[in-house]
């Protein structure tokens, strides 16, 4: 099988993001990771300066505890630091605003979307200690708190609200309004570059929809700098390229596609895609 055909080029955010995700999945610094998605928007970005945002966070949840150490009080702390007194919440006048999915811009303008707010929220949470990790639950991101003696939901988009693992359904019907029922795989544990490629995904969805190509493609190839042969993102790759007028490079993703997947639910489509762009590319 032929192996699909990436611009050889990395710029230096591209270059330091996959620094940052090529190893262990524990090993991956979530916060700074997230950030360096940030650095190709904006390439002067101080990563360490609101890295120490998240520290000082940290500390002044640890100033209000004084000497108290149980998770859960700690916890129920760093709730109200964060969207209490802190004022961070979830942007529903402009949710697909793309600098919800900017950490820094998050951190400056306290809202976010749920995986965003979310990822502060584990970040602040981990440097006190506590044993939370994030749920790719279907169309709405959310923090798992797993105690020695209770274990909840936690909702970053909704003020931090709590709620037990059997109330996740009300979510779901928010979403799908009755029409799916939640899954045991809807509540997995979500690793950390799991967290990543949902964020790149969602700006590859916010850029697709405004047709802006060139962002998009940032998008994707950064997705496929954790996941090197995901079908679906070098299909898009793919169809974006087309789209540019890029029509080598999109013929090779195209063509690797088919290759991958010939009996994919979209495959006669891009088979006459790239029909399309052979003629098209014939003197």
């Amino acid at each position: 099988m032929q192996r699909a055909i990436v611009s050889t080029f990395i710029s230096e955010p591209r270059r330091r993001f996959k620094e940052a995700v090529d190893r262990p999945d524990h090993q991956v610094k979530l916060a700074c990771a997230a950030l360096l998605v940030a650095c190709e928007e904006y390439p002067q970005l101080p990563v360490e300066r609101y890295l120490a945002r998240l520290d000082a966070l940290a500390e002044e949840v640890k100033d209000r505890l004084s000497d108290e150490s149980a998770p859960l009080l700690i916890f129920e702390e760093l709730i109200e630091t964060l969207f209490v007194r802190n004022g961070f919440r979830g942007n529903r006048d402009a949710y697909y605003d793309p600098r919800n999915s900017f950490l820094n811009d998050v951190l400056d303008r306290r809202k976010g979307i749920p995986l965003t707010l979310g990822i502060i929220l584990l970040e602040v949470g981990w440097r006190l200690g506590l044993p939370l990790s994030g749920v790719n639950f279907p169309g709405h991101f959310l923090v798992r708190f797993e105690g020695e003696a209770v274990r909840f939901l936690a909702d970053p988009f909704d003020g931090g609200r709590l709620r037990f693992e059997d109330e996740a359904q009300e979510l779901l019907d928010r979403v799908y309004g009755g029409m799916v029922r939640v899954r045991p795989a809807f509540l997995r544990t979500a690793g950390r570059r799991d967290m990543l490629v949902r964020l790149l995904t969602n700006l590859k969805g916010v850029y697709r929809n405004v047709d802006d190509h060139e962002r998009a493609l940032a998008a994707i190839e950064r997705i496929l700098v954790i996941h090197p042969t995901a079908p679906a993102e070098i299909r898009d790759r793919g169809t974006l390229l087309a789209r540019m007028g890029r029509t080598d490079e999109a013929l090779a993703q195209l063509e690797w596609y088919l290759d991958y997947a010939p009996e994919a639910a979209d495959a006669e489509r891009i088979r006459s895609l790239v029909d399309d762009l052979k003629e098209e590319d014939t003197p």
